[in-house]
């Protein structure tokens, strides 16, 4: 597996682990909190990276393309 692979399916399997959303997906958080997280500033560190490539992808409408990695999901063979 390539490390941007690695990387999405991780993306689409951590869960946040502090706060109001505690356990939740990051992927599944809402899109107002993300805002917020910007506008606060996204700590340089992993879980700021994954938080800060999130919002992206939500920003942007892309949550689509994460659809079939999601845990869950079933895959098309």
């Amino acid at each position: 597996m390539i490390p941007d692979q690695e990387y999405l399916l991780k993306l689409v399997q951590m869960r946040m682990p502090f706060g109001k959303y505690k356990g939740c997906l990051l992927i599944d958080l809402p899109e107002p909190y993300l805002v917020w997280l910007s506008q606060k500033g996204f700590k340089q560190d992993e879980l700021g990276n994954m938080l800060q490539s999130v919002y992206e992808i939500k920003l942007n409408g892309l949550e689509y393309l994460l659809k079939p990695i999601r845990p869950g999901q079933k895959q098309d063979k």
